[in-house]
């Protein structure tokens, strides 16, 4: 049997609880930040616990149906904290992408079309957050964790 076909993105991925939110943008959005804001929130009420999973350059699967995230191998257990530099911490080997954040996105609404709270990727659907540049994602996060969306 053969593995899945799996490919490098550049983007960053950290562990909410059960799954992954993987963070995609241009360079110099944010990604690394929002992977280390998440990390630091996690676990502090009402955040769920939180791991980083890779940053800067992540590997996608599909398997099973699901979408599966890895660090790439050369960056596992680093993470650029600006200021301070590339810093090594624990990090997670594999997580399901349950959750995509575009920072920067420009369909970024205040009031989204439902069909751009959704993508696909690797033939496996995933709900997509379109960030504007001046948003915080945080909160985005926070509110779709805690909330569920009206009419479903």
């Amino acid at each position: 049997m053969t593995e899945p076909a799996f490919h490098t993105i550049h983007a960053s991925a950290v562990l909410l609880g059960s799954s992954a939110v993987l963070i995609r943008g241009p360079s110099g959005s944010g990604k690394s930040q929002l992977a280390f804001d998440l990390m630091a929130a996690g676990g502090a009420p009402p955040w769920p616990p939180a791991r980083l999973v890779g940053d800067d350059q992540v590997v996608l699967q599909a398997a099973n149906g699901r979408l599966l995230v890895s660090p790439a191998a050369p960056l596992a257990g680093l993470i650029e904290i600006r200021g301070l530099g590339i810093r090594r911490c624990p990090h997670e080997a594999r997580a399901p992408v349950g959750l995509i954040i575009d920072l920067n996105a420009d369909d970024a609404d205040r009031m989204p079309q439902p069909e751009s709270l959704a993508t696909i990727i690797n033939g496996v659907k995933i709900p997509r957050l379109p960030v504007a540049r001046a948003a915080d994602p945080r909160r985005l996060i926070l509110a779709w964790l805690l909330t569920e969306a009206a009419g479903n």
